[in-house]
């Protein structure tokens, strides 16, 4: 149980942090940045309904362990897309298209409420380091990931 909670904590923690990076250091993420962080939401309530369920607390355990992958997933892609692997698919992530003939109204129009970060540009929150956030996302998937298997593994059952 209380592996449970603490991978439900480790979980809420990224999205956690990342929403306190844009409030603090005031980092706008992009629609890429917001998709990674539902999976880690999704994870945390899976580990606090293991906890709370003993008898489903292997099945959900690996469900939060595969929201939390889907999360790195994602900022895998988005790496790939800040490194100019491929363009997203997302059309928050592109420049407005006009047709041939839009008026300068037509393309106000066609702007987000609010404007949003590219996909393609970079968040470097250390300076010096060459990490981005969606790379450090990525890190930390994998590393809590490998972490929570080790639990289950050594038959600490979280």
């Amino acid at each position: 149980m209380i592996g449970m909670l603490l991978l439900a904590a480790a979980a809420a923690a990224a999205p956690l942090f990342a929403r306190a990076s844009e409030d603090l250091f005031g980092i706008a993420p992009c629609e890429l940045c917001l998709w990674q962080r539902w999976p880690y939401w999704v994870a945390a309530a899976l580990a606090l309904g293991g906890a709370l369920l003993p008898r489903a607390r292997r099945p959900l355990f690996w469900l939060a362990l595969g929201a939390i992958l889907v999360s790195g997933a994602i900022a895998g892609f988005h790496v790939g897309v800040e490194q100019g692997w491929w363009p997203s698919p997302l059309p928050g992530c592109q420049a407005p298209r006009s047709a041939g003939g839009a008026t300068v109204d037509d393309l106000m129009r066609a702007l987000a409420p609010a404007p949003s970060k590219p996909c393609d540009a970079p968040t470097y929150l250390v300076p010096g380091l060459p990490l981005s956030m969606a790379a450090m996302n990525l890190l930390y998937a994998l590393g809590l990931s490998g972490l929570a298997a080790i639990w289950m593994r050594r038959g600490d059952r979280p």
